[in-house]
């Protein structure tokens, strides 16, 4: 492919804060278009619908970053125990990640999460009941956030009260932006995390629970289905990704309602339309943007253009789920929107496993802080909402105010 990479712009905060007018560009310009990415990383993005969805299950695209022939990926990890934060089942192919999805897979079926139901009501109803009394809050920091931070922190088993402590070292090791992070900082922060679930681990050992950590342990010690390194690596995984795509979900579709009062005002007037509208928010401005890396094992051909063996695929969610191909008018939110076959949560053998429990945890928070915050609007112009740079995408912040209440 004789195009140069086009570069996005994540130092530009108008990108930041919209970058689909770039990605209709790209998608545009051809189905898969070379693109250097957040840490400077080069990557072909597949824009298409149809393309993205056969992407997703193509063996000959790996999960595994060992398989990258760009070195920068494997060492933007942390540099000590770096094989032991790959032992887990997003970054794994087969057989291991079929053994290790299994493990897990049982917690998070849609039955399971539906008896979930009244905890994540409670917990909801407790935060809005911190902010209902003064009129005003930061719908990200006073709710999104630590509304799946409390769930998966039950689920696992995982001190509630720890939460700040394993949400800055998370912040230490997510990619932003245009630069790399740098090394020292995740490996200390990565280090700081091991510590902390190996000593909690521990603890679960000596005294077991009626949670998911204490049964995984089971797993490691009386099935040997478990080695230790995988054990961390798979609380790691739970515990992270058990709540950051959450927080941009929630945080993501209120600020969309904000921006698209007609839609906010059908929402209010009819919440049965709620689970289609978690589906509308994740497909028009989903939680993980621009989507979905993928390493080629060998030559790989994707509508017609040959991809080398080694190079960074990125399935650009984010951009095919407004494929007009595909979806009509797909630069409209449209909550009543029925043929919504999002790639969102990805797609074949990796598809998010926490699909469920993120569904459930986006319609009880948005459809209670409907319910409970009349009068809501933004405190700032909706072009001045910070937005998280690379990655996963969501607004930093989100000032409201809104009718007080008792």
């Amino acid at each position: 492919m004789s195009q140069q990479p086009v570069l996005l712009p994540y130092a530009d905060p108008a990108f930041v804060a919209d970058p689909f007018p770039l990605y209709r560009q790209l998608r545009e310009d051809g189905p898969v278009r070379r693109a250097v990415i957040a840490g400077g990383l080069e990557a072909w993005l597949v824009t298409r619908h149809e393309d993205g969805l056969a992407a997703l299950s193509d063996a000959r695209l790996s999960s595994d970053v060992r398989d990258a022939s760009d070195t920068r990926l494997l060492r933007q990890l942390p540099e000590t125990e770096r094989e032991s934060m790959l032992s887990n089942m997003l970054r794994s192919d087969p057989p291991d990640h079929t053994r290790l999805r299994r493990l897990v897979s049982k917690a998070f079926t849609a039955r399971r999460v539906a008896k979930l139901r009244p905890r994540i009501q409670e917990i909801t109803d407790a935060l809005l009941d911190a902010v209902v009394p003064a009129g005003r809050a930061d719908l990200v920091e006073d709710f999104a956030l630590p509304l799946p931070v409390t769930v998966i922190s039950e689920l696992l088993g995982v001190p509630v009260a720890d939460r700040h402590e394993f949400q800055r070292w998370t912040d230490d090791m997510i990619m932003r932006g245009a630069e790399p992070p740098d090394p020292a900082v995740v490996n200390a922060a990565w280090q700081e995390m091991r510590s902390y679930l190996t000593k909690l681990l521990e603890a679960k050992r000596d005294r077991p629970g009626d949670d998911l950590l204490s049964a995984l342990i089971t797993a490691r010690d009386e099935e040997q289905q478990l080695d230790e390194d995988e054990l961390i690596a798979m609380a790691f995984l739970l515990l992270v990704a058990g709540y950051i795509t959450t927080v941009n979900l929630i945080g993501g579709g209120i600020a969309a309602l904000l921006a698209h009062p007609d839609q906010m005002a059908l929402l209010r007037a009819d919440p049965e339309l709620l689970p289609g509208a978690i589906e509308e928010f994740l497909r028009y401005d989903g939680p993980v943007s621009p989507g979905i890396a993928r390493f080629a094992r060998e030559d790989v051909t994707i509508a017609g253009v040959t991809v080398p063996n080694g190079a960074t695929v990125l399935v650009a969610s984010a951009i095919a789920d407004r494929d007009p191909e595909r979806f009509a008018d797909p630069d409209r939110l449209d909550i009543t929107r029925r043929d919504n076959a999002h790639l969102a949560f990805g797609h074949g053998i990796h598809y998010c496993l926490g699909a469920p429990l993120a569904r459930l945890e986006g319609q009880i928070a948005i459809g209670a802080a409907l319910r409970r915050l009349p009068g809501l609007s933004l405190v700032v112009p909706l072009g001045e909402l910070r937005w998280r740079p690379g990655g996963l995408r969501g607004p930093e912040h989100l000032p409201v105010t809104f009718t007080p209440g008792g």
